[in-house]
Formats: structure tokens, C-alpha cells, sequence
């Protein structure tokens, strides 16, 4: 498959609180799931910052748990009519770079995918 592009249709703004990062083998501690996207758990790094990541990547549901995967909570700021190519999907949410090389996450109910069999 080649390159995967969308047009954002509803305004995306990052969270004000910082993005976090856990790496293949980190202990967190998990918390209660999120009530709009249920696959996410709020996750707490031993720091004391925590964030909303998909509860697949972990080996429990609950309390202490070991990171499976490297994750970064990392959200992409996009706004209607913004084109962004697309590199994967986990939960619900794509990781997606701007037309300025900025990337992150995105969520799904945010864009829509564009025909690239269609020339504009």
C-alpha cells in the first residue's frame, strides 16, 4: 500500500498537559480508562506524569503494569481542510505528519481519507 493521506474535518487541539513516552519494558502504574475511548488507560511513569495510552500495550489492565511496545502521547494540533500523511493506526487514533513535518496523534473521527486513486 502507498503512501496514506487525509483531510482533517474536525479542528484537533493537543492537551495542555505535557506528552509522555514509555519505552518496551517500563513498570507504570495504570489508573481508570478513559470514558470517550475506552482502549485508553491513564497511564502514570514512575516521574509522576501520566497520559492516556492504548491498554493493548501493556501486560495487565490494572495497577502495575510493563510496557509491551514504545508509545509517545504525542497529539498533531490540525484544523479543517489540513492535509496530513498517515503512518499508522492504533485504538482509534493515526500517527500523522503535517505539510510543516510536524507529527503525532490524530484521531480517527478527525479526517477522512483521501481517494488516492483521484487526482484533485
Amino acid at each position: 500500500m502507498g503512501i496514506r493521506r487525509a483531510r482533517v474535518v474536525l479542528q484537533h487541539r493537543a492537551p495542555e498537559r505535557p506528552a509522555i513516552r514509555v519505552s518496551t519494558g517500563d513498570m507504570v502504574t495504570l489508573g481508570e480508562r478513559d470514558t470517550d475511548w475506552p482502549q485508553f488507560i491513564w497511564t502514570s511513569l514512575a516521574s509522576g506524569l501520566g497520559g492516556w495510552i492504548p491498554s493493548i500495550l501493556f501486560d495487565r489492565d490494572v495497577g502495575e503494569a510493563v510496557a509491551q511496545q514504545d508509545y509517545d502521547t504525542r497529539e498533531l494540533d490540525a484544523d479543517p481542510g489540513d492535509v496530513l500523511t498517515l503512518h499508522y493506526e492504533m485504538a482509534d487514533w493515526w500517527w500523522a505528519e503535517n505539510a510543516q513535518g510536524a507529527s503525532g496523534w490524530i484521531p480517527a473521527r478527525a479526517i477522512e481519507m483521501i481517494d488516492s486513486s483521484r487526482i484533485d
